[in-house]
């Protein structure tokens, strides 16, 4: 192959990748799957199985999705990503053997917007959840899902749909509790998911002038990362 030859396949397969990026980025799961599958006809490549079997996943194809990850984890055996889904997925079809082929929309849980993963200082933070839901409840899960925040009592609790999937470690919900109880509201989507351990990102859509002056998330900076990117 020609030195011409070889820029060119590199410049096919970045425009493949922004593509199959865009089509993620828009919700365009089918596109993204079509994206990635002609990227992964170049040669393997370890993003684009990740990024396949996040598409696979959105539209309900779990086993597809996890034969992707299980490429990726192949490729590279600490490929954080794929481990994760991997064993999410594997225990899918273990414990939930007639959702693991679900039609794509039956029962999903809600997408968070965009909008959510914007961080900005003091008014988005990153929380671990305690005293997790059983695994089969997190193994329909996916990273990217919207989390509802509630009261009860001094404790801040996650659910998604009708399911309560943990609480938000007391080091942050404690000072939510107080704050929302003052008027201010947050929304939240899972960034990082496994058989044990649940991540999220809170966002602060609403600051109660009775709370002026107080800050949702004091020191906040860089993000934690996580899962959730196309």
């Amino acid at each position: 192959m020609t030195i011409g030859e070889v820029e060119a396949a590199n410049r096919q397969r970045r425009q493949l990748a922004d593509q199959a990026i865009g089509n993620a980025t828009h919700g365009d799961w089918d596109a993204a799957v079509e994206a990635n599958r002609e990227l992964l006809e170049l040669g393997p490549d370890t993003d684009a199985y990740n990024r396949l079997g996040k598409a696979l996943a959105e539209l309900g194809r779990h086993a597809e999705a996890l034969e992707a990850y299980e490429h990726a984890l192949a490729r590279d055996a600490t490929n954080r990503i794929a481990e994760r889904n991997v064993e999410r997925l594997r225990l899918l079809a273990e414990r939930q053997p007639e959702a693991a082929e679900a039609v794509a929309g039956d029962g999903k849980p809600e997408k968070a917007p965009a909008a959510l993963f914007i961080e900005e200082m003091g008014k988005t933070g990153h929380a671990r959840l305690i005293n997790l839901a059983s695994a089969d409840k997190l193994a329909p899960l996916t990273p990217g899902d919207q989390v509802v925040l509630t009261r009860s009592g001094d404790h801040l609790m996650a659910n998604v749909g009708e399911e309560e999937i943990g609480q938000v470690e007391p080091r942050i919900g404690s000072r939510l509790v107080k704050l929302m109880a003052g008027g201010n509201r947050y929304e939240a989507a899972i960034t990082i998911l496994s058989r044990d351990e649940v991540r999220i990102i809170i966002r602060e859509t609403f600051a109660h002038p009775a709370n002026f002056g107080k800050v949702s998330f004091p020191g906040s900076s860089t993000s934690r990362g996580g899962d959730v990117r196309p």
